[in-house]
């Protein structure tokens, strides 16, 4: 039996508007989570004195979570429709939680934008859909929520989705990329089943919108690039490194060369859950053994391409960055961590070249003097190491990255052009 097509989904929106609850519930209707879970879960949030969270608990799994009601770190949860199989990436709503939802939203193939019918739009939710925009999210489902607190009634609906619209316009979001749906995750109003208290409703459900999104594209037209993850050497078998197909595909006897270490050689074999392959594709996590390249001579971090198209090592590279959260603010020479596909490696702000303004990208500062929490930018970045990062315009998936500083992310960007070193 082939596997089902895999999607990637991130849930946002501003904290307390149903996230984790529309989560839970879409579990317990897949039947990820059983009845038993959900009893276990109504007595803890009862004894807590929360009695309506029992199924926002199924993702908010740590005590802390639960007794502050919010949620704190990305939990992933997989379900499957008849159609799809999804991991959930459940992003925090919670400001401070913010760099977590930067890397959820990075992986997400589509996104659910969870709304509070009767609050509308808040702070966060403004936030959540520019960044996902910013990270490329084109699949949109906008779940909004909370219905039975306004009597289901369809004008409330209409004026939160007319708000919603208009701003979403503003964002650059095009029309025809979002689904809008009426429903109560409480309740289960149109999650899973059709709601017989919206009669006036003849659109889809969460459910039903899940199983008509587009399966992501497989990018196997693009040059082979395999980030490497860990490297092995097996009694017997040789160098074995580790990583998973992000673009391309491998082929048993192909010749590869690894970034930015230069070294090259010939695949041998491929392996994935102890079965031999001749190729790998996108998503593919595997072992491979290269002849005539040794265990010292390669790392984490470094990037298997094909030698005709080899991966590109940046002298320096100019980037579309958001500055997420930074104590004092930015300016020329400061030197974070950029993290990428596997790699951590030392950049300098080589020079702040624009600001834009973050709720229509057009430039509204030329080479600015510093930049603070809540900036868009364009920057040229210069690593302090060897580094491998494409340019988003030809491979996507190995063009973004975040800078860390004492323990945060301080922002989250992509390469739009590159100086090779």
């Amino acid at each position: 039996m082939a596997a089902k097509p895999h999607i990637n989904l991130v849930v946002i929106g501003h904290v307390d508007h149903g996230k984790s609850t529309l989560v839970g519930r879409l579990l317990f209707e897949t039947g990820t989570i059983t009845q038993q879970d959900i009893d276990r879960l109504k007595k803890e949030a009862a004894a807590l004195g929360k009695s309506t969270f029992e199924f926002a608990y199924v993702l908010d799994a740590t005590r802390e979570e639960r007794t502050r009601g919010v949620t704190i770190d990305l939990s992933h949860m997989k379900f499957e429709t008849d159609k799809y199989y999804f991991t959930i990436i459940d992003a925090p709503g919670h400001r401070d939680f913010i760099k977590n939802m930067i890397t959820g939203a990075a992986q997400a193939d589509a996104a659910i934008l969870v709304v509070a019918a009767k609050e509308g739009i808040q702070p966060q939710t403004k936030e959540h859909a520019f960044l996902a925009k910013v990270l490329g999210i084109k699949q949109f489902i906008i779940a909004i929520n909370k219905m039975d607190t306004v009597d289901y009634k369809e004008d409330a609906f209409n004026k939160v989705k007319g708000e919603l619209e208009k701003f979403l316009k503003t964002a650059g979001f095009k029309t025809g990329e979002i689904t809008f749906i009426p429903i109560s995750a409480l309740e289960g109003d149109n999650v899973t089943k059709k709601s017989d208290k919206m009669s006036w409703w003849t659109g889809p459900t969460i459910l039903e919108a899940l199983n008509s999104l587009k399966e992501p594209e497989k990018p196997v037209d693009l040059p082979l690039r395999l980030p490497i993850q860990d490297v092995y050497s097996i009694t017997g078998i040789g160098t074995v490194p580790v990583g998973r197909v992000e673009t391309g595909v491998m082929k048993v006897g192909q010749k590869v060369i690894f970034e930015p270490a230069d070294v090259s050689g010939e695949v041998k074999s491929i392996e994935m859950h102890h079965e031999q392959m001749q190729e790998a594709k996108p998503g593919d996590n595997i072992g491979f053994n290269v002849r005539g390249v040794t265990k010292e001579q390669i790392k984490r971090g470094d990037v298997l391409g094909p030698v005709e198209k080899p991966p590109t090592v940046a002298k320096e590279f100019t980037a579309q960055i958001v500055i997420l959260h930074h104590p004092t603010a930015i300016s020329k020479g400061y030197t974070p961590v950029l993290h990428a596909h596997t790699t951590q490696v030392p950049v300098k702000f080589k020079e702040l070249k624009q600001k834009l303004d973050p709720r229509t990208g057009q430039v509204a500062q030329e080479n600015p003097d510093m930049l603070k929490t809540g900036d868009a930018a364009v920057v040229v970045l210069e690593p302090q190491k060897p580094l491998v990062i494409e340019k988003r315009s030809e491979i996507p998936k190995l063009s973004s990255f975040a800078v860390r500083d004492m323990g945060e992310t301080v922002g989250a960007g992509f390469a739009i052009d590159i100086v090779k070193r």
